[in-house]
Formats: C-alpha cells, sequence, structure tokens
C-alpha cells in the first residue's frame, strides 16, 4: 500500500462531500456484505442526509455535520452494518454504541421510534505493506 500525507488524505476523505452529500443512509441487519454493490439485511432505519452532511477532514479522520436521524424507523431488529448511497457511490460499515464508524446510543430499534446517529467517522491511515 502506498503512504499519504496528510493534505492528500484529508483531500481524498473531503471528496465524500460530494459523494454523499445529500445521500441516503440505511441501517441494516447481519454484517456488511463487504463489496459494496449487493445491498443486505433488512432496513431498519433510513436517513436522507443534509446537503452539507460533512465536517471538514482533520487529523486524516471526517465526521458528520448537524442531526442525522430517523423519526420513525423502518423495522424492529438488531443493526448490524450501515449502507451509504449518494448517486452510483456506495459506503458500506460497522455500526456500534460507541464503537464503529456510524455510531448509535442504542443497536436494538423499534419500528416507529426514533434513530439517531451519534456519531460518523471516515479515516485514512498509512499501512506498511
Amino acid at each position: 500500500m502506498p503512504t499519504l500525507n496528510d493534505t492528500f488524505a484529508h483531500a481524498l476523505l473531503d471528496g465524500v462531500d460530494t459523494a454523499f452529500n445529500s445521500g441516503t443512509l440505511t441501517i441494516r441487519t447481519g454484517t456488511a456484505p463487504g463489496s459494496g454493490n449487493t445491498a443486505t439485511g433488512t432496513v431498519l432505519a433510513t436517513i436522507t442526509l443534509p446537503a452539507d452532511a460533512f465536517a471538514a477532514a482533520a487529523t486524516r479522520t471526517k465526521g458528520k455535520n448537524g442531526t442525522w436521524e430517523d423519526l420513525s424507523a423502518d423495522a424492529t431488529g438488531t443493526a448490524g452494518h450501515y449502507r451509504l448511497v449518494g448517486g452510483s457511490n456506495t459506503l458500506e460499515g460497522s455500526v456500534g454504541v460507541g464503537t464503529g464508524e456510524l455510531q448509535l446510543s442504542t443497536l436494538s430499534f423499534v419500528a416507529g421510534g426514533t434513530v439517531t446517529i451519534t456519531a460518523f467517522t471516515l479515516g485514512l491511515t498509512n499501512t506498511a505493506s
């Protein structure tokens, strides 16, 4: 793997804005399929992201801007992963309470209940090959 300087890492992360601002975030049951090409699991919550959904990248990470919330969850179940779609761009990852890229106050959803994202963080690190 190549190594990136901070400036380039931040530029890559800030590209997420163009790809996913006003995109759709779904929280789903089960594990992410790993390819990003095929959605799996039951949709528990659906959130339309704001037009300015992300903070500027800093210290090789990028977080959310504002409130990301679904006021009426789609289904009852246990959150297993997220799927973020913006046009033809797809990003999938882990969810957790205090851990994971997408952090929630609970992993147990009830249909019709409120779902609030407490944190969302993407990061780039240098990896030795």
